[in-house]
């Protein structure tokens, strides 16, 4: 007589599988597990709080835009600097300019003596001699000038230049009329005497003003001014008497 046939039960492939032995690494033994250290004896750092970080505010934009305006003003300020040089070196090279010269070269006194009020009236006539050394510089002399005539610092007499252009590499001869009066005339006169008996001249001072326009080539430039001062020496003052110059020099100077 056969074998009743026997079933077998077959596991679930898809049913999660639970191991029937605990899981123990190898080489080691249940021996090493009972002696390891307990989980509930694990150390943990404390935690610590972290401060959030401030950050500085970005500079504001006012800032930025006055540094533009502060270097947009100085690049334009430097390239005008620049453009000025080198026009007035071209202007220098294409008609280098030269300084005019001046000399004292006569002087007569029509007039010096005490008046009934004991004034002091003085007229002179002096020779000036302006000479322009420039090549392609023409000078206008304008109205508005003065000359005057010092001594020891106080003023004798004054007058004016007459208005004229003078040409390129000109020298023009100028006779000038001066007067003055001075009060206490006494005194100064008495001076004038002392001077001259204890150095045997006279020390003047001749100071000139004058307004000028410049022509280079065909332009006219704007009007500048300048001084010239010049100093003398003399023999005498009295009208009448040939005046002799000593000494003379004069320095010129330019104002804008």
């Amino acid at each position: 007589m056969a074998d009743p046939q026997r079933i077998h039960p077959v596991p679930d492939p898809e049913a999660p599988q639970t191991p029937t032995a605990p899981l123990v690494p190898r080489g080691s033994s249940k021996s090493d597990q009972a002696h390891a250290a307990p989980q509930d004896n694990v150390y943990y750092p404390p935690m610590h709080r972290t401060i959030p970080v401030v950050h500085s505010r970005p500079p504001k934009r006012r800032r930025s835009c006055l540094c533009r305006c502060l270097c947009w003003t100085f690049s334009v300020v430097a390239i005008l600097i620049i453009l000025i040089a080198a026009t007035a070196g071209i202007l220098y090279l294409a008609f280098r300019p030269k300084l005019p010269k001046y000399s004292i070269d006569a002087l007569q006194t029509t007039q010096f003596d005490l008046s009934n009020n004991g004034s002091l009236e003085a007229t002179f006539d002096v020779t000036i001699t302006a000479k322009n050394p420039n090549k392609k510089i023409g000078i206008y002399y304008e109205g508005g000038s003065r000359i005057t005539v010092l001594y020891d610092g106080e003023q004798l007499c004054e007058g004016a230049l007459p208005k004229f252009y003078q040409g390129h590499r000109n020298t023009t001869e100028l006779v000038v009329p001066l007067s003055g009066q001075r009060q206490n005339g006494t005194g100064l006169l008495s001076q004038l005497q002392a001077e001259k008996q204890a150095t045997g001249v006279i020390p003047l001072n001749l100071r000139v003003r004058q307004p000028v326009r410049v022509k280079l080539g065909k332009l006219k430039l704007f009007k500048v001014k300048f001084s010239v001062r010049c100093w003398l020496e003399v023999d005498t003052l009295s009208a009448g008497n040939s005046i002799q110059i000593k000494s003379s020099s004069c320095k010129f100077r330019l104002r804008l």
